[in-house]
């Protein structure tokens, strides 16, 4: 029976000054999530690991995620913050070498003024040290940074970069072309993967259907394929617009259609090749 690995979702202790952007709009998660609060949700729907993700730029957030994973052997493997600008990134990355469920990095990129702050040099110059220290990029935008996006990747060939949430394109107005075509022009570099996740949010939170979905996730497995393609929940920002069963059925009604193979490289192969995971126990 093929693994299930959900690739991407978080925990946090609620910090409302900290976490300002989970505004009132999202009261729903304006709380605690815990490995204890999600266990239960995997198990019964039989995903078998996960990778917890940054969601404070912190290298407190770092520690956190890695003493949970310590702690929950079900959780396979770690995104963390570190400051990537930092003259001494290089140092940095060699101390977080040492644990070995920290596979790579993100920063929040989608929420900086400077739309195009992976072309700085400072940051690139830490991309330069994560692919040193084989360590993975996680990459979150929003589709107005897909051009800046492209000529980042384009300077890196050698590392592993997976985009999170399809670029979050704007589902709930049915904005498509643009970001169609960025993704696309991304998707033509290998070292690029794809996370499918996060979509529910970027739709109409309370009223999307099945079908509002459907163009956008044939332009990503036309894009990425099968080969470079994972399922992540976003959990527990999912809950916003449903929940963890409201986003899995997104994604099992589209991957209904794929070939055995093709469905166990998406729900967890893909994963556990991307980030190396080690989904044995100890």
């Amino acid at each position: 029976m093929s693994i299930k690995i959900d690739a991407h979702q978080h925990f946090w202790k609620f910090d409302p000054v900290r976490d300002s952007w989970i505004d009132d709009a999202m009261a729903v998660i304006q709380k605690d999530f815990y490995p204890n609060d999600l266990k239960p949700i995997l198990d019964k729907h039989g995903i078998d690991g996960c990778i917890a993700v940054q969601a404070d730029q912190s290298e407190a957030e770092t520690e956190l995620l890695l003493s949970l994973a310590d702690h929950n052997d079900f959780i396979k493997g770690v995104i963390g913050w570190t400051d990537l600008q930092a003259n001494n990134v290089g140092e940095r990355l060699a101390y977080h070498k040492d644990f070995k469920k920290l596979k790579g990095f993100r920063h929040v990129l989608q929420g900086e003024p400077d739309r195009a702050m992976m072309l700085n040099p400072k940051f690139m110059n830490g991309i330069n040290a994560l692919k040193r220290h084989d360590f993975t990029y996680d990459i979150l935008i929003f589709p107005d940074q897909l051009g800046y996006t492209h000529q980042f990747v384009k300077a890196f060939p050698g590392q592993r970069f997976v985009i999170n949430h399809i670029a979050k394109p704007d589902i709930k107005n049915k904005n498509i072309e643009r970001w169609a075509n960025g993704v696309r022009a991304i998707a033509k570099h290998e070292n690029v993967w794809c996370k499918v996740s996060g979509m529910i949010t970027e739709a109409d939170r309370n009223n999307w259907v099945l079908a509002d979905f459907e163009p956008y996730l044939d332009v990503v497995f036309e894009a990425f394929g099968s080969k470079r393609l994972m399922f992540g929940s976003d959990w527990p920002v999912c809950n916003v617009a449903g929940g963890y069963q409201q986003m899995l059925s997104v994604v099992k009604n589209y991957t209904s259609k794929l070939s055995g193979d093709e469905q166990a490289r998406f729900w967890g192969l893909n994963a556990i090749e991307f980030y190396n995971l080690n989904v044995f126990s100890d």
